[in-house]
C-alpha cells in the first residue's frame, strides 16, 4: 500500500506515483501490501534531512529511509508484507535536474521515485558495478511503466 503525500506547492499526480510503486513492487516480486510512503517536500526540509542523515549541505533530489529492510523476491517466493519505508523527493531540485536533462519535471520525479524504491530494496550505486546494475534496472522499470500507461 502506497501513500503519496505532497507538502509542496507543486502539482503532483498522486495516483501516478502510487501506480508506479505498484508496478515496481510487482516487478521486484514484493508484496503490493508492503507499506511505502512517497513524500514530496520543499527544499528547506530536504536540506535539513540531507545534513542530518548524510552530513551534506543543501537540498538533494531524493532520499530513502528503509524500515523493514525488505529485499526483492522471486516469482516463486515473493517478499512478504512489511514496511518498505519512506522516500522523500524535492520537486525544486527535480525541476532543475529535469531542465538540465531536457525532460519534464514529472518524468524526473518518476525516475527519482523509482531510484528511491530501489534504494529501499537494498540497491546502491557506490561502486561502478552496483551503479550499472541499479541504473540499468531503474531505466528498465521506469521505461516499461511509462510504456504501459
Amino acid at each position: 500500500m502506497t501513500e503519496v503525500v505532497n507538502e509542496t506547492e507543486y502539482q503532483i499526480d498522486g495516483a501516478e506515483f502510487a501506480a508506479l510503486a505498484d508496478w515496481v513492487l510487482a516487478h521486484m516480486h514484493v508484496s503490493t501490501s508492503a507499506e511505502l510512503n512517497i513524500l514530496f517536500i520543499d527544499a528547506e526540509p530536504m536540506a535539513q534531512l540531507h545534513v542530518r542523515w548524510l552530513d551534506l549541505e543543501g537540498p538533494t533530489d531524493v532520499m530513502s529511509f528503509p524500515m523493514d529492510e525488505l529485499r526483492p523476491g522471486t516469482e516463486d517466493r515473493p517478499t512478504p508484507e512489511g514496511t518498505l519505508g519512506d522516500i522523500c523527493i524535492c520537486p525544486q531540485v527535480a525541476e532543475r535536474q529535469a531542465h538540465e536533462a531536457g525532460h519534464s519535471t514529472a518524468e524526473e520525479m518518476l525516475m527519482l521515485a523509482t531510484h528511491g524504491m530501489l534504494h529501499l530494496l537494498g540497491y546502491d550505486h557506490a561502486e561502478a558495478e552496483e551503479r550499472e546494475e541499479m541504473f540499468s534496472l531503474q531505466r528498465k522499470l521506469l521505461l516499461t511503466f511509462l510504456a504501459s500507461r
